[in-house]
């Protein structure tokens, strides 16, 4: 439903000349006015009685939802009295980055008192707590991020369509890494700022990154060859003779979500190919037959991985990173599951979870952290 009139009748009665009502977040003053204003900053947090946090998101001049990155319900915007203020005070746990966008009768739009964006209409929120970020440049809104200057026509014959996928030498370039969902990482997030960061300050070895785009998720991400095959068969090979150095040998699959439960069926399936591997919050609890589940989360620990885990699979030659968002309490089973048959199946395993839930904001230094082990 669209936001309609949230006025707060407990602070319509308020005095002016107080300290201000948000002072307790830094922001002394009496909101709407120019001065308010223009000393405001959004989101900010102070401490929570028994512990977390309180974040105090602010709006100017119309009412608005927060639209949270599954870490929560969508939380309405209060109007303090008869001003332009539109606030909202969000409890928050301890240690949680999170995406954010402010959804109004126009549309999605990111918060313009955050200078840390997420693309055009996506803001990014830390508790003071959250780990640091090291390498991940901050983006506004209204920032233009940089595209590989290589990108390559893939016809597929296996997938269907065209795509462009991007390629990047960085440092001069090395082993390839994946990078599933690629557009999210050029468009959202300047995935090539920061592996160029964090190849200059001696946190990875040069490598080449190559940003592929997916046209179905559901299907190409689903646990089946095609992909794989088409990545085999069709992807490198472009990549190979495109001129920039790569060096596919030591390949690395770096996905989240459904790319993190695709890039672990390509070890398990295709282990030529795919022998390291970094995966952010693996859809471990994808199984069959998901059109006559009402939950899709609601079945068995591990699902369709654990299964083929359990067949008997070996995995000696695997390097993988694990990591899920803490927040992420449903799906911390179905992962701690898939990544104890892992282990146990002979993968040289590398396990942490990310102060965020299912959210590529909490997974980026994953990322970094990760494609640089599976290379070490």
């Amino acid at each position: 439903m669209p936001p309609g009139d949230r006025t707060d009748p407990v602070m319509t009665g308020l005095a002016a000349g107080t300290t201000g009502p948000f002072a307790g977040f830094g922001l002394p003053g009496e909101p709407g006015t120019d001065a308010f204003w223009a000393a405001a900053r959004s989101p900010v947090a102070r401490r929570a009685e028994g512990g977390g946090w309180v974040t105090l998101f602010l709006r100017r001049g119309s009412p608005a939802d927060i639209a949270f990155e599954s870490w929560s319900q969508p939380v309405p915007l209060c109007r303090w009295g008869a001003t332009d203020c539109w606030y909202a005070e969000v409890p928050m746990p301890a240690r949680l980055r999170v995406t954010y966008r402010f959804i109004t009768d126009e549309g999605a739009h990111a918060d313009p008192l955050n200078p840390s964006a997420a693309g055009g209409d996506r803001s990014i929120a830390a508790t003071p707590d959250a780990p640091a970020q090291p390498y991940w440049p901050l983006v506004g809104a209204d920032d233009i991020l940089p595209v590989p200057a290589t990108r390559l026509r893939w016809t597929s014959a296996r997938l269907g369509g065209r795509r462009t996928v991007r390629v990047h030498p960085v440092g001069g370039g090395g082993p390839v890494v994946l990078l599933l969902d690629g557009d999210d990482w050029l468009y959202l997030h300047p995935a090539m700022t920061a592996f160029e960061a964090a190849v200059a300050g001696g946190a990875m070895e040069p490598v080449t990154l190559v940003f592929l785009p997916a046209k179905d998720r559901a299907g190409e991400f689903a646990w089946r060859p095609e992909l794989w095959e088409a990545v085999r068969d069709e992807l490198l090979p472009l990549v190979a003779g495109c001129g920039e150095p790569a060096d596919p040998d030591r390949l690395v699959v770096a996905g989240q979500s459904l790319g993190g439960l695709s890039a672990l069926y390509a070890a398990l399936e295709f282990p030529d190919l795919v022998s390291r591997v970094a995966c952010q919050s693996g859809s471990f609890w994808w199984t069959p037959g998901l059109a006559h589940r009402t939950d899709p989360l609601d079945g068995p620990a591990g699902g369709a991985a654990a299964a083929r885990l359990r067949e008997g699979a070996g995995l000696q030659g695997l390097r993988i990173a694990f990591d899920v968002g803490e927040h992420e309490t449903r799906m911390l089973p179905h992962c701690e599951v898939v990544e104890a048959l892992t282990e146990r199946a002979g993968a040289t395993v590398r396990v942490s979870r990310s102060a965020s839930g299912h959210d590529r904001a909490g997974w980026r230094h994953a990322l970094l952290r990760d494609v640089a082990w599976a290379l070490a």
